[in-house]
């Protein structure tokens, strides 16, 4: 049985809930990554912001990446994994909340995150092609 934490990738960077959108899109710039984690003073997850709300939420809206913080975007509690669970456990959670990405946890802390590209090289091809039919039959 394959696990989270074997196709995950590790060491996630968090952006800092007081962190403007403007240091969060040069992270994800940086990393070349396409969202983030969003972590609290105690560390732990608070939520995930994309390059896509950035966009939405914030400069469609007029609204400025410098004052805005990604802790104002984090909304609701994230859809996480345990770092143990079996791959079609973690197929099955980011199937059914329509998930690209999903934070994978170990003792209440954030240990990885897995993405579609992880997936792509962990799974077989079926595992991967209804994967995305059923990611892609939501929008």
């Amino acid at each position: 049985m394959t696990t989270a934490r074997e196709i995950m990738h590790s060491g996630a960077t968090c952006v800092k809930e007081g962190d403007t959108l403007m240091d969060a899109a040069r992270l994800m710039s940086e990393l070349d990554v396409g969202a983030l984690p969003i972590c609290g003073p105690d560390d732990r997850l608070h939520g995930i912001i994309t390059d896509r709300d950035i966009v939405l939420k914030c400069l469609a809206k007029g609204m400025d990446p410098h004052r805005m913080t990604a802790g104002q975007l984090a909304q609701g509690k994230p859809i996480t994994v345990d770092a143990e669970a079996d791959t079609d456990e973690v197929l099955r959670t980011m199937q059914d909340h329509k998930i690209r990405r999903v934070p994978v946890i170990a003792d209440h802390r954030l240990v990885g995150m897995i993405s579609e590209a992880d997936l792509a090289r962990n799974l077989s091809d079926e595992q991967v092609g209804h994967f995305v039919e059923a990611i892609c039959a939501a929008r």
